[in-house]
């Protein structure tokens, strides 16, 4: 059974590709949304072990905000975007106007915890849409699930237990920036891509570039 340690570099190139395209979507889907200049790209694409994956959010103690999303269809899987609390509570801020939301106390606000959904949605559901006009494969989102919690916490209770991929898992770096006319707020998170064992070869051989040659 191949798992995510096969994926060589042509993999994660169409990845990011797709990635970019999906976060194209995402920005013209927000801004209109807002009606405010969003832009996002997609820097970077990579194969991560479970282990390393804590250190790119800032380690294992730092509380992040996780929005997970359980993929249906001709290739099932799992998905989460992830970002530091403290960039989750600006990014909400700022989408939604209201300085007084932060997601390192509690109660959690309830509409910025809708909001970050929502976000967590638009992103989720343009990279699959990108994904699927590629492979020609059907691929939609379940309605998302937000925690806040330590990066260790989460992984413990998500990532691991979720996976049937092995130890690692694609992580599509992404960057969101409100353009203003005095300056632009950049907020950068992570999605983790977790594609079951069986959808990772669907996936890879509907783009042309199966995992087995």
């Amino acid at each position: 059974m191949k798992d995510l340690s096969d994926i060589r570099l042509e993999h994660l190139d169409i990845l990011k590709e797709i990635g970019n395209i999906g976060a194209g979507n995402a920005a013209t889907a927000l801004s209109q949304m807002l009606n405010k200049t969003i832009d996002m790209k997609v820097p970077a694409v990579k194969v991560v072990p479970f282990n390393e994956i804590s250190n790119l959010v800032g380690g294992e103690e730092v509380v992040v905000a996780a929005i997970f999303l359980r993929i249906k269809g001709d290739a099932p899987g799992n998905m989460f975007f992830m970002l530091p609390v403290d960039e989750a509570s600006r990014l909400v801020q700022q989408l939604v106007g209201d300085s007084t939301i932060d997601f390192s106390e509690e109660p959690i606000n309830e509409m910025g915890a809708s909001a970050l959904n929502e976000v967590g949605n638009i992103l989720a559901g343009s990279y699959l849409s990108a994904l699927s006009d590629f492979t020609k494969l059907n691929m939609q989102p379940t309605p998302p699930d937000l925690a806040i919690d330590m990066t260790m916490a989460i992984l413990s209770f998500g990532l691991v237990e979720l996976s049937q991929a092995g130890d690692f898992a694609i992580v599509i770096d992404t960057e969101i920036n409100e353009l203003g006319e005095d300056e632009t707020i950049q907020s950068k998170g992570h999605f983790f891509l977790l594609p079951d064992p069986e959808s990772l070869i669907r996936i890879f051989h509907s783009l042309g570039v199966p995992l087995d040659e």
